[in-house]
């Protein structure tokens, strides 16, 4: 009898354990869960612990709401110049309605990898090979605008999409890289041959100034000569009126015609002791050895300009 009662205890007690199982459900962070209510949507739980109704209640989905990167498989899409390029990409998304993620699609992750697939070949149908490398930023951007469109009705925002690799086939590889390194010569050329350029439009210049400078030295040397001179021929004749000038005081002065006389004499009698000692023929005045004469006629010369 006792054992018989223990055993209903023992029962009893194992389904206590198990309904408290079912009812009893803590959800963690950045979690929520979907309840259905006898096999109709009936709430959902955020982080925490909650009771449900046993054999009433049951959790139906489970959804993360952080944020899930998913990886998109290379696939071959064809540019508008009719290349096959194998592509691939990672798309980041997050769950923003739980219900809309349970009930608005079987499968939400299914359905945009397959809906960023489709809308990345579109793209890429767009432009050409030689774009596709420097548009990346702009495929991105549109395959989430595209995506974020679809994904809207499934209570999921994608919040961005990288492309991760663009590999063409190797012949095309192989023209990229011919016409990369046609490219760098020509550029080395042209640097080459500006430098050149500039280098002789330098030279040029600096022989320009050069002259210039030479021309200008030149001209300021000829400038300071004709001013040299000038001055000189100035100080001269500055020189010689000066001593015009105290000559003509000196002869009014007492003494002063004798001392006139005497110089003219000794200046005449030198002069023409010169001419005796040259071999020239020259033809001269009869009264030329008359000395007093020559005074007179000089020193009445004298007088009248003085008077």
């Amino acid at each position: 009898m006792e054992f018989g009662v223990l055993l209903v205890l023992g029962f009893l007690l194992i389904v206590l354990l198990i309904l408290i199982a079912k009812t009893a459900v803590v959800v963690p962070q950045q979690s929520v869960y979907v309840i259905e209510r006898l096999g109709k949507f009936a709430g959902t739980l955020e982080a925490g612990f909650h009771i449900l109704t046993p054999f009433v209640d049951l959790i139906r989905y489970r959804h993360s709401l952080k944020e899930t990167a998913l990886d998109i498989p290379e696939q071959i899409c064809i540019t508008r110049d009719n290349v096959q390029v194998g592509v691939d990409g990672v798309l980041y998304l997050k769950v923003m309605d739980a219900e809309r993620a349970s009930y608005g699609i079987s499968n939400y992750v299914f359905a945009v990898t397959q809906l960023a697939q489709t809308t990345l070949r579109s793209e890429i149908g767009k432009i050409d090979l030689d774009k596709t490398f420097e548009e990346r930023g702009t495929i991105n951007v549109q395959i989430v605008e595209e995506l974020d469109k679809a994904s809207a009705p499934w209570g999921v925002k994608v919040l961005r999409y990288e492309i991760k690799n663009i590999t063409p086939p190797r012949d095309v590889l192989e023209a990229m890289e011919k016409q990369m390194r046609a490219e760098r010569e020509k550029r080395a050329h042209v640097l080459e041959s500006e430098g050149a350029r500039d280098s002789a439009i330098n030279n040029a210049e600096g022989d320009k100034q050069k002259i210039i400078k030479e021309s200008e030295a030149q001209k300021q040397r000829q400038i300071n000569v004709a001013e040299g001179e000038a001055a000189a021929v100035l100080t001269v004749a500055e020189a010689t009126a000066e001593g015009i000038r105290k000559v003509a005081s000196t002869i009014t002065q007492p003494g002063g015609f004798e001392a006139v006389q005497l110089r003219l004499a000794e200046q005449y009698i030198e002069e023409f002791g010169k001419l005796a000692h040259t071999n020239n023929a020259m033809i001269v005045p009869s009264n030329v050895s008359d000395v007093a004469g020559m005074l007179a006629t000089a020193m009445e010369v004298i007088k009248r300009r003085d008077g």
